[in-house]
């Protein structure tokens, strides 16, 4: 069996793995921070075991605004060395780790006044390229004039136009890259298991030794022992270390928002960043959509269903709609998405003002948290968790060799992509198919052609989102750890946010797939469609909700998927 599968049969070996061996380390946590940290103490040498309560990326970061960046407006704040890393970071990205999964993306930034606000943000820009280095992977940014940005951007509103500031940055499937992280792990000898919460910590005397796990799979129980146990939980770092009594990390939700719109709502060929009064708007091409982003807001309510109410909405289709001509209306809106920012507590009660720096404690004794920072940066944070990791062991743990791990499906990539047209012809799709296959799968392409070969009919597009391939659906299950219909409508694919039902057509045939590989019985395929049409519902009725604690209530109406029973709907809301 491939190392890097994660199907079912792996995840049983993992699980048995977890009740027999002592680890060196213990992770809580299956987002970027938690893989990446699986993956850097890993490749380490070190024995390492992941749990995530539900899918890989489940959380926070399959709901980014999808960009690797260096954060421009943390310049304002003169906060340089954040800059600097997450630009570094960003240029390991594209260069070594995973050019298949991160790309360039320009971005304009307009302006509706003359000489002193193209001096003030092009002096920002220009600072924003030096950090980059002079050895880059993204062009320099450009002065537009007027006419300039139209011929750019010919969707902006004329009437304050000025001019524009073009620059690049870069964008990433955010569940994909983390799911590339937990396979690069499981490649180096992590155990990995997902629908795998953790019920208590085990304690010796003061010393947490490990983790009680249920699979929410099976009810199955697992004691998980090591010697360090991470919290990597991101906005449930307070819920986790209080399981041990005490923490010194604490961490708060920020809920950002984000619209999924048609490419032809909007003509213009490239992103755009906007000034708002509290923050800034992207609008962000997302292959034949736009991603329009996003909120910053407190928010203390359910932390694994996080709700957008028809307030938030208004909100940002009014922040867009102030820079472009042809207006935005609701009826345009194909998908909504709502994520949570764990940011490290402050002194101020603006969230927009919290750092985006992040943190490494222990907790207690054995236990260790990391939390805040933003996505870009994920590497950084796992290497300085696993330091702390390496101080409290006894043998001499190597250095953090992960800016030199190119990620599953990089190694080989530029090769395929050279000759894509070449292999289109050879396996009868269409080359564009292929460039879609390649920028989610990189090299691993090669997997995907085995089993359309062996069965020609995966090699249909979807019914129900035609974007995609049948054979997607199908190698969620078998290779990337699907274990839920919407674990591949939602983070595997984004058929989710990018098709105007919300992904009830695609439900039908993906279930049909995923059943084949999980051996699922017609019960089981009728529980699935029934939990993902329960979600969809309870999404579109809490966006019609006028605030948060409405929406909220809505969002509960549909359980999680791996608690069982709809009829356990606003009993029993998914914590840590």
């Amino acid at each position: 069996m491939d190392a890097t599968q994660l199907g079912p049969e792996a995840r049983q070996y993992s699980l048995d793995r977890m009740q027999d061996e002592v680890f060196d380390v213990v992770i809580v946590g299956g987002g970027v921070v938690g893989a990446g940290a699986a993956l850097d103490a890993a490749t380490r040498g070190l024995s390492v075991a992941l749990i995530e309560q539900r899918d890989w990326a489940a959380g926070t970061s399959s709901r980014s605004s999808k960009l690797i960046h260096g954060g421009l407006r943390y310049l304002e704040q003169f906060d340089f060395d954040l800059v600097l890393e997450a630009k570094r970071e960003q240029s390991l990205m594209l260069g070594r780790l995973c050019p298949h999964l991160v790309q360039p993306i320009p971005f304009l930034y307009p302006l509706s006044h003359y000489f002193w606000e193209r001096l003030y943000i092009g002096t920002g820009v220009l600072i924003y390229d030096l950090l980059s280095g002079f050895k880059r992977d993204l062009p320099w940014h450009k002065h537009l004039t007027r006419k300039g940005a139209l011929r750019v951007f010919p969707g902006l509103k004329k009437s304050a136009l000025k001019g524009a500031i073009q620059y690049y940055d870069a964008q990433v499937d955010d569940a994909r890259h983390t799911l590339a992280l937990a396979r690069t792990a499981a490649l180096h000898g992590a155990a990995l298991a997902t629908s795998a919460r953790a019920e208590e910590f085990i304690l010796t005397g003061n010393r947490v030794t490990g983790v009680r796990v249920r699979c929410l799979e099976s009810g199955r129980e697992v004691t998980v022992r090591g010697h360090s146990t991470l919290n990597a939980t991101g906005v449930w770092t307070d819920e986790v270390q209080n399981m041990a009594g005490r923490g010194r990390i604490h961490v708060r939700a920020s809920k950002g928002i984000h619209l999924v719109v048609p490419r032809d709502r909007i003509h213009g060929d490239s992103g755009l960043i906007l000034r708002t009064k509290k923050s800034v708007l992207f609008v962000i091409p997302w292959k034949s959509h736009w991603i329009i982003g996003t909120t910053d807001t407190d928010w203390n309510l359910d932390l694994a269903h996080p709700a957008a109410s028809r307030r938030d909405l208004e909100y940002l289709l009014e922040q867009a709609n102030s820079a472009l001509g042809q207006q935005l209306r609701f009826e345009d809106i194909e998908g909504v998405y709502a994520g949570l920012r764990p940011l490290l507590r402050g002194e101020t009660d603006e969230t927009s003002e919290l750092s985006r720096k992040h943190a490494v404690s222990q907790s207690v004794s054995g236990l260790i948290t990391v939390a805040g920072g933003k996505y870009t940066t994920y590497r950084v944070m796992a290497k300085d968790a696993i330091d702390q990791v390496a101080r409290g062991l006894e043998q001499r743990v190597p250095e953090s060799c992960t800016d030199r791990t190119p990620l599953v499906g990089a190694p080989g990539f530029q090769a395929f992509w050279n000759r894509r047209r070449a292999l289109a012809e050879e396996i009868g799709l269409h080359t564009s198919q292929v460039e879609h296959l390649l920028g989610r799968y990189g090299a691993r392409i090669e997997e995907l052609i085995t089993l359309m070969s062996e069965r020609p009919e995966l090699a249909r597009p979807l019914e129900g989102a035609p974007n995609y391939l049948a054979v997607e659906a199908f190698y969620a299950a078998s290779h990337e750890g699907a274990l839920h219909l919407e674990d591949v409508l939602t983070r595997r694919t984004r058929i989710s946010i990018e098709t105007p039902d919300r992904g009830l057509a695609a439900a039908r045939p993906v279930a049909n797939l995923m059943g084949e590989v999980l051996g699922w019985e017609e019960s089981t395929r009728l529980r699935e469609l029934a939990h993902y049409d329960a979600r969809v519902a309870a999404e579109r009725e809490s966006q019609e909700q006028p605030d948060d604690h409405t929406a909220d209530d809505a969002r509960l109406g549909a359980p999680d998927v791996r608690l069982g029973d709809l009829s356990l709907a606003k009993v029993v809301p998914i914590r840590h």
